[in-house]
């Protein structure tokens, strides 16, 4: 369906591989259908995301100007310019350090009103140690008139004290979810046979997800009816592999691959577990407790506070304390009752806080005050 009343949204991305921005732009895009027009440039050619968009989104692929490189060039910023002035989009909308470089050129060369957005840090940033060098770069790109999105008060701590950024222009909107699509969803076909205790994950399996620390933490876990289900693809599929291998898990681990129903995934757990050294607040999270699941996750980013509050201290761990993950997951695989009781508290919590129509009205009503000015 084309749309060409409709406003023009550039949205910029490191890659539109599957991942947390990306879900949450189908979310979006989804759901406002026709209402708007976008266009989708992703620095790494990878598109494979876009599959997600429904029939009605009018949508186009723009090819990227310049590859990612390891640092900022006058002459990629002029490449970036050319596209803004080619589509001349009532909003640029760009995402995470992996596309700054679209929020300095629009800083520099003020070409339209923009919303950047960032929702966390790869393995160099894990620690909580901000570089330097991309703290300054932030500063600059995100001075002026751009307007800042972030998901987690975590992020928005961090934007108000080290990058700067005044209160006028950040706006902290939580991830939200169908909730409906969770608690009821059917399972996907499951490797294991019946009668055992699934503990999942779900996400990219890349260093900061750290899944070699569950792997760890579950080979230690003693009670012979669990299993490990590992859902999800990336560069360190293979390495993670070897890692269940040597440490002799055999069939009670399981790597199911990339899904494109997350929901049906959950629906496999009894147990929803997330062992990251940095997250802000993850979509699998949020997903995991409208499926009434029980969490036991590391304490990074919001997770704890995401968390029904009266469990929360019971179910999250220090990152670095795998010994505390094993305890968890054996006190959980070892009482359904307990496990239910929690589940139960973290999917009234969900229903809550992160719901899918407040996030989409406060994307709404942002995306419109900017188009406007």
């Amino acid at each position: 369906m084309r749309t060409k009343d409709a406003p023009l949204l550039l949205h910029a991305f490191s890659t539109f591989a599957m991942g947390g921005p990306q879900r949450r732009f189908l979310q979006i895009a989804n759901a406002f259908g026709p209402r708007y027009r976008h266009a989708l440039v992703a620095m790494d050619g990878n598109t494979e995301a876009a599959a997600g968009l429904n029939a009605d989104v009018d949508f186009q692929v723009v090819p990227a100007p310049t590859q990612k490189s390891g640092g900022l060039s006058p002459g990629n910023l002029w490449r970036i310019a050319g596209v803004v002035r080619r589509l001349k989009p009532d909003l640029l909308l760009s995402y995470n350090w992996g596309a700054i470089e679209w929020a300095l050129t629009n800083r520099l060369f003020r070409l339209a009103p923009q919303v950047h957005s960032e929702d966390g840090f790869g393995p160099e940033e894990a620690n909580g140690q901000q570089i330097s060098r991309r703290v300054w770069t932030r500063r600059l790109a995100l001075a002026g008139r751009c307007e800042l999105l972030v998901p987690s008060r975590t992020l928005e701590t961090i934007a108000r004290d080290i990058w700067g950024i005044p209160e006028s222009r950040r706006h902290l909107v939580p991830n939200g979810i169908e909730l409906e699509k969770f608690a009821h969803a059917e399972p996907l076909p499951m490797p294991f046979g019946d009668g055992h205790t699934v503990i999942g994950t779900i996400g990219m399996l890349r260093a900061e997800k750290n899944i070699s620390r569950l792997l760890r933490a579950f080979a230690a876990v003693q009670d012979p009816a669990a299993r490990l289900l590992i859902v999800g693809d990336g560069p360190a599929r293979a390495e993670l592999e070897a890692e269940a291998g040597r440490l002799g898990l055999g069939d009670r681990v399981a790597f199911l691959g990339h899904t494109d129903a997350p929901d049906r995934a959950q629906a496999c757990f009894d147990i929803f577990a997330l062992s990251s050294d940095t997250e802000q607040m993850p979509y699998s999270v949020i997903e995991a407790m409208a499926a009434g699941l029980p969490v036991v996750a590391t304490d990074v980013g919001d997770v704890g506070m995401m968390l029904a509050q009266s469990v929360a201290e019971a179910c999250t761990v220090a990152k670095e304390d795998e010994a505390g993950l094993t305890a968890k997951l054996e006190w959980l695989a070892a009482d359904p009752d307990v496990c239910a009781q929690i589940g139960d508290a973290n999917r009234h919590h969900v229903q809550a806080n992160y719901s899918i129509e407040t996030m989409l009205d406060a994307y709404d009503r942002l995306f419109q005050a900017r188009i406007r000015r």
